[in-house]
């Protein structure tokens, strides 16, 4: 491969004119034609394209400057509609994405990191520890990839996955501008989610963008700082009081609201008590809460709680005029679902193979 290729699954539509017009003296007329190419229908020929068609030499050349590569698909699971796909990046990483099925839709679970270091102790990936950034292209690469593989568009995006996304904000922020350019994948911000832990200097340059139809979500899981420090190290660095006053500097649309997600977790942060003191520590925040039972975690020692304690903690929180919902947990048994990412089954019955 090329070191000096142009890298297209990194680049929004006007990198690539710049380019075009750098080295052959062309400019939005060709780039459109590859642009929509690669990223509608998933392939690299210019030669087959009409507007090359009187310069054939010129096709050839494009096509050679330019680095068009999907992450390699590993492996995949299927379980109750949930699809686990494994990707193998260049050097050897891998990493996961999975695909959710919606009511009228499917939403794509991304990665933004191999491994992560942010270390929660409910999460498979975090205690996996870190191993790298992924690359603008590697982000975007999985949302071709997951279209290629299943045969449909994905219209929805969470980031997820693997890793914490603002803590790769650079490669991040720039996958979003790629997932959106009109003349390419088209999606739209308010059909992405990020979420995050609560790295609240990030917090702050993500509200700094003004991307107000960018939803976020935040990771709460402990209505107080003694709690949620031992669950999350990051509460650390950033505690409570710090991380709610940069939620309410972010900026929504109307009638715009920030995603809490609470991991429910046996004995641990699961009473009404808690439920009691979550209600008082969002007041006045725009927020719809996520109640998410933990997905067994056998070296942490942590378990779900029963239905009726969730039902409990939800109760106390719609007394206290919080929206709340349960969200069900589905590809656990692939472990696909919040907080198993990371790794693989140790055996696979052969009818979960999707591709």
């Amino acid at each position: 491969m090329n070191p000096d290729a142009f890298n297209i699954l990194g680049a929004c539509f006007q990198d690539l004119v710049a380019w075009m017009e750098a080295r052959f003296g062309k400019g939005a007329y060709h780039a459109a034609a590859v642009y929509r190419q690669v990223f509608r229908r998933g392939r690299l020929a210019p030669e087959d394209l009409a507007e090359f068609g009187p310069s054939g030499q010129l096709a050839g050349r494009v096509k050679a400057g330019i680095c068009f590569r999907l992450p390699e698909l590993a492996d995949s699971f299927s379980e109750q509609g949930v699809t686990k796909l494994v990707f193998r990046l260049a050097d050897g990483v891998r990493i996961e994405s999975v695909v959710i099925p919606m009511a009228t839709h499917f939403t794509l679970c991304v990665s933004t990191q191999a491994g992560c270091r942010m270390g929660c102790r409910f999460c498979r990936t975090g205690q996996m520890g870190f191993v790298r950034n992924l690359t603008t292209e590697e982000i975007v690469g999985q949302v071709l990839a997951a279209r290629a593989v299943l045969g449909f568009d994905v219209r929805n995006l969470v980031f997820m996955g693997m890793g914490e996304p603002l803590d790769n904000f650079g490669h991040f922020t720039r996958a979003v501008r790629v997932l959106e350019d009109q003349r390419g994948l088209d999606i739209a911000k308010r059909r992405m989610t990020v979420s995050t832990v609560g790295l609240v200097d990030m917090i702050y340059a993500l509200a700094g963008r003004r991307w107000s139809r960018l939803k976020l979500a935040v990771s709460l899981n402990a209505p107080d700082d003694r709690l949620r420090s031992y669950l999350m190290p990051v509460n650390r660095r950033w505690p409570l009081a710090e991380l709610i006053r940069a939620l309410r500097s972010y900026p929504l649309p109307a009638k715009g609201h920030i995603l809490v997600e609470y991991v429910l977790i046996n004995g641990l942060n699961d009473s009404p008590e808690h439920a009691g003191r979550l209600a008082a520590l969002v007041e006045g925040l725009p927020v719809k809460v996520n109640l998410i039972a933990c997905n067994p975690v056998p070296e942490a020692g942590f378990e779900p709680p029963p239905d009726q304690v969730i039902d409990n903690f939800r109760r106390r929180l719609v007394e206290n005029k919080v929206f709340v919902r349960v969200r069900s947990s589905k590809g656990c048994g692939i472990l696909a679902a919040c907080g198993q990412l990371g790794r693989v089954p140790a055996k696979r019955p052969a009818a979960t193979v999707v591709c």
